[in-house]
């Protein structure tokens, strides 16, 4: 009888998952359009840049992401074959990323505006620092919250030593290499002077790009700029008074912008997302999701700001 009783609760289980399995394990789907917000044909679409900037793929338990960098491409694609899309938005909620993501997107909005002849303004929200205000450099206009923070101009590269935590509990690292320099930046040595001098050469050039980046962007000078890119973060009146922003506002106001700037007195304010993911105003679905921070492997040079 007990025997019995096992088997049909080993079966319930297995029909239970298995039936599951086609909701939890949900595949990504197409993206489609959801109205937020006013009225006419023409149209603004509201574009998120949220979370860590990263080219990973995000997943979780119950369904499978794409990277931010593969999403924002994706969506830049489906507006440009929309003649109604007449200007985005893009709501930046992020504290940064690895750099090659950053300047990807920046890359890809870029190129849609010059494809698409249609203006782009940035609102940042709570946090739009590093590789975020990169980003945001590919805008026309950028408008900050009052209660923005931005900034953090300039690069880090992580790395946690836990030799001395290894040896403590009795592991030694054993790494065979083909050449002295071969595991530069591993977690289970400290670096060299040698290695840390390599590695500040890189961090270097990486700052000069995202320096070089504001000063073409925002119409300042290097050395003006230079004095600002010391990884300090601002706030929207600081940023505002040092020329790295247009104006202070909200996202209502960064839309208005956005309408005029594409000569419309009414259009209706666009999403794209997944289907089964519910939006229905403007600050529909707004955080930040920090899960990327710690999933990379190795050395990672990142824009990115860490409080």
């Amino acid at each position: 009888m007990r025997r019995s009783s096992i088997y049909i609760l080993s079966f319930l289980f297995f029909l239970l998952f298995s039936c599951a399995s086609v909701s939890i394990f949900e595949r990504t789907r197409p993206l489609k359009e959801t109205t937020l917000s006013g009225k006419g044909r023409d149209k603004i679409l509201l574009m998120d840049i949220s979370g860590i900037i990263s080219s990973k793929k995000r997943s979780s338990i119950l369904k499978e992401k794409t990277s931010i960098v593969s999403r924002v491409r994706e969506e830049l694609k489906k507006a440009s074959t929309d003649k109604r899309i007449k200007g985005i938005v893009l709501r930046i909620n992020s504290p940064g990323g690895t750099v090659t993501a950053s300047d990807i997107i920046y890359r890809e909005i870029k190129q849609f505006k010059e494809k698409k002849k249609a203006p782009v303004v940035a609102c940042m929200m709570d946090v739009a620092t590093s590789g975020a205000y990169y980003i945001a450099l590919s805008a026309d206009t950028i408008i900050a919250h009052p209660t923005s923070i931005t900034g953090s101009i300039g690069v880090i590269a992580l790395k946690f030593n836990v030799k001395g935590l290894l040896e403590k509990i009795g592991i030694e690292d054993e790494t065979i290499k083909s050449a002295d320099k071969k595991d530069m930046w591993s977690p289970f040595r400290g670096s060299t002077e040698e290695e840390r001098r390599i590695i500040q050469g890189i961090i270097r050039n990486f700052h000069k790009k995202f320096i070089e980046k504001v000063a073409e962007e925002r119409g300042l000078g290097i050395e003006e700029v230079k004095r600002i890119a010391d990884g300090r973060i601002y706030t929207a009146k600081q940023a505002l008074d040092l020329g790295m922003i247009d104006k202070i506002g909200y996202l209502d106001d960064a839309i208005s912008v956005c309408k005029k700037m594409a000569g419309l007195k009414r259009a209706r304010v666009v999403c794209y997302s997944r289907p089964s993911t519910y939006k229905n105003n403007i600050y529909s679905l707004l955080n930040i999701d920090l899960g990327n921070l710690t999933e990379s492997v190795g050395l990672t040079f990142m824009y990115l700001w860490i409080p």
